[in-house]
């Protein structure tokens, strides 16, 4: 490295900085509202006096959605978001075809094999013809089926089944339906510490230092524990 920092001066650098009292409520409401906590919200936004930047029933609705997705039930999401903004699914095709593909996965967790053949050809098929990525996908998903009685299902497409895969699901549902509110689709503290990730993996190359202290994200998590 270029240059060594010694710690007592890394430390003493890093309590310099000022981080107001409003950005950090700022920060904590943005987690709060995206992660769908609305009592939460509701409670901070009066004792804090932030007021968020979406209105606290949709956080309601958008719970419900990742709830349906959670428990299976991809009609009632389907349902759910077409009652928030019918345009969210009618302009993107891609969250359109990962809802179908988990509804077919669905099936083929309830050992529903003729509805998940039926359903694949007349509403997936059609889509997989467009679009090489989807193909890919939906073939990965009818591979389920060869092995249905098989305890040697490789993790690649046994991963389908497993509870990540309604979690990715919902979480790519609950961005899109941020994004149609002109909201942040990641809460920005998870973007602040990969900001500062970098920054740090950038600043190695150069110098030597000690360990970046998140004492910041630590204060949050503190007032975020307290308000939940």
């Amino acid at each position: 490295p270029a240059f060594v920092v010694h710690p007592e001066e890394w430390h003493r650098r890093l309590h310099e900085v000022q981080v107001s009292k409003s950005d950090l409520n700022r920060l904590i409401m943005d987690y709060l509202v995206i992660e769908g906590y609305k009592s939460a919200a509701e409670e901070f936004a009066q004792e804090a006096s932030v007021a968020p930047e979406v209105d606290f029933d949709s956080i309601e609705s958008r719970m419900k959605v990742r709830e349906a997705l959670q428990r299976g039930d991809v009609e009632d999401a389907i349902v759910r978001v077409n009652e928030l903004n019918p345009e969210i699914l009618d302009n993107n095709r891609a969250l359109f075809f990962h809802l179908q593909q988990q509804k077919l996965i669905e099936y083929i967790r309830q050992g529903r094999v003729t509805e998940a053949l039926q359903f694949a050809q007349e509403e997936l098929a059609q889509l997989g013809e467009h679009s090489p990525e989807f193909l890919s996908e939906l073939e990965r998903t009818m591979s389920l089926l060869a092995f249905e009685h098989s305890s040697s299902t490789p993790s690649a497409i046994g991963d389908l089944l497993s509870p990540a895969q309604r979690m990715k699901t919902a979480g790519e549902v609950n961005a899109a339906i941020l994004e149609s509110l002109s909201q942040g689709k990641e809460v920005k503290l998870v973007q602040l510490v990969k900001l500062l990730s970098w920054g740090q993996g950038m600043l190695k190359e150069h110098a030597e230092f000690p360990k970046v202290s998140f004492f910041f994200v630590r204060e949050i998590a503190g007032v975020v524990d307290t308000v939940l």
